[in-house]
């Protein structure tokens, strides 16, 4: 009698399934063609073929089912910040196509919900889904405008705002111009293989005329300043097409990449003064190449091993195990270069605490960073935006009270 009642429960189950979640079951459970014919299904026999067991994690945003091949993350993991769909692909040697035990890392971010489809890999090729590269751009400009701030007053935002948007048209047009000299590095390394010129998304064609729409942009900023800092922002362009050549030239790359970076350093002053305090500006520029070295070791040990395959150089393999001596020692220098600095432009107290937060947070990365962690690595260099806002609240606040 029970078995009788049990049969009839389960087929009056099917009638009140709505549409959607019946064509839901019939992808997932149902066979297709290529795959073998299976009995009928019972769901009181096979429980775990109806009940499956889902993960989903909000960290990681993966959403699979763990007893078919079929994949559901494809419709879970979009945020408005990025973060990483993990798609596991079973191929016939049991290994995913994009290796790390089966599963290809695709980033989402807010690019994937609010631009349009076309606009979404030129986006990524100015990396405006990781804002990192522009906050330690801008960060030496806003030091050196602040700095350069008459004693007791703000500084100009007119100014702030025209080298924050400059900035990020610089950053954009510096990853483009790596992307289409790295594209044949950038196919065999594990975390760059997606970018839209190596993957070929975009042709190298649309990408240079990209690169001329952000240098044109970056022109008509650059013609607002004055004279002698036209000519200072326009020699900085030589070091920016030249960086990418570095990796294959030098152990080295990361200091060039420090002179390249922190140039702004230099011309935020020059905007503000019409020309250079070398006793000031000097020290401020050294201090960022310093940091430079220390932020982009860190990051550099995230691809040693795909770099030592290829013959790339960089900082990280030159200092190998010594990495923490190497940046230890250059995370003084940049401490004891933005504090001359300060004292040559005899700036307030609160600039000398504010000094201490940051050595104490850059003390902090170095001591506590996992040099054999990729994803540490990251969160480290990541996490220099904030030392780059405690040095820029320590000079603020230094010459109000001066």
């Amino acid at each position: 009698m029970a078995a009788l009642w049990l049969s009839r429960a389960s087929r009056k189950v099917h009638p009140a399934l709505s549409s959607s979640s019946f064509f839901l079951s019939h992808s997932i459970f149902l066979p297709t063609k290529n795959r073998n014919p299976s009995p009928p299904i019972t769901p009181f026999k096979h429980p775990n073929r109806w009940i499956s067991d889902f993960e989903f994690s909000r960290e990681s945003s993966k959403f699979t089912h763990s007893n078919s091949s079929f994949n559901l993350n494809r419709y879970a993991g979009i945020s408005t910040s990025s973060g990483v769909a993990e798609e596991g692909s079973k191929n016939g040697d049991g290994n995913g196509s994009g290796g790390g035990g089966g599963r290809s890392k695709v980033e989402v971010s807010w690019i994937d919900l609010y631009l349009p489809k076309k606009a979404r890999p030129y986006a990524r090729l100015a990396r405006l889904d990781k804002p990192i590269g522009t906050w330690l751009l801008a960060w030496p400009c806003m030091w050196s405008i602040t700095l350069a701030a008459s004693p007791g007053n703000l500084p100009d935002f007119k100014m702030m705002a025209l080298f924050g948007c400059g900035a990020l048209l610089l950053r954009g047009a510096g990853c483009t111009i790596n992307d289409l000299l790295d594209q044949d590095i950038d196919t065999k390394v594990e975390r760059t293989k997606l970018r839209p010129v190596a993957s070929g998304v975009l042709t190298p064609f649309q990408g240079l005329c990209f690169l001329g729409f952000q240098l044109l942009l970056g022109l008509g900023i650059l013609l607002q300043l004055n004279n002698y800092s036209r000519i200072l922002g326009a020699s900085s362009l030589l070091l920016v097409f030249s960086y990418p050549l570095m990796k294959r030239l030098t152990f080295w790359p990361q200091a060039y990449l420090g002179l390249t970076f922190n140039w702004g350093a230099l011309l935020g002053w020059a905007a503000v003064k019409g020309g250079l305090e070398p006793a000031v500006v000097f020290p401020l520029y050294t201090s960022g190449v310093f940091w430079t070295l220390v932020y982009d070791t860190i990051y550099a040990h995230q691809d040693k091993e795909d770099d030592l395959k290829l013959g790339v150089k960089s900082t990280a393999l030159r200092f190998g195990d010594s990495t923490k001596e190497w940046i230890s020692g250059f995370g003084i220098a940049c401490i004891s270069s933005l504090a001359l600095g300060g004292f040559n432009a005899d700036i307030g107290w609160p600039y000398y605490a504010c000094l201490a937060a940051g050595s104490g947070h850059l003390g902090w990365q170095i001591w506590t960073v996992d040099l054999s962690s990729r994803a540490d690595c990251n969160r480290k260099f990541v996490s220099n935006k904030w030392f780059g806002a405690i040095i820029f609240s320590g000079i603020l606040f230094g010459q109000l009270s001066s």
